[in-house]
């Protein structure tokens, strides 16, 4: 599995395991190239979306993958975290809906998240 596919996995998982709402996958290599996969997810509340944000944090660096950079603090309704091949967006459900990220990169590739998690 290339690292693109298996950070996405263990984000998911991450994600998955923490409840986190509405989560996409989308393909954006043949439209980009800042990365290769997105993942869009929301949390419930401030506190759902950190516990998200530190859960996936926690699972790439125990596999040893560390993020690149990290936009947004503890209070942020919207943390980016930048992992090279893969970047992740976890929005609380009001920002998520105003800022549409589905809907700007809509020409990439939303993909089924069990072909990660099988």
């Amino acid at each position: 599995m290339n690292t693109g596919k298996e950070m996405t996995r263990l984000a998911l998982k991450a994600l998955d395991d923490k409840k986190g709402q509405d989560i996409k996958v989308i393909d954006i290599h043949e439209v980009s190239v800042i990365a290769d996969y997105f993942i869009i997810a929301s949390g419930t509340n401030q506190n759902q979306v950190q516990a998200m944000v530190d859960n996936v944090e926690e699972e790439l660096g125990r596999a040893g993958y560390e993020a690149k950079q990290i936009e947004g603090t503890k209070n942020s309704s919207w943390i980016l975290m930048d992992y090279g091949d893969l970047i992740v967006h976890v929005f609380d459900e009001e920002n998520r809906l105003f800022y549409d990220l589905e809907r700007i990169w809509r020409d990439g590739k939303i993909l089924d998240m069990d072909e990660f998690l099988g």
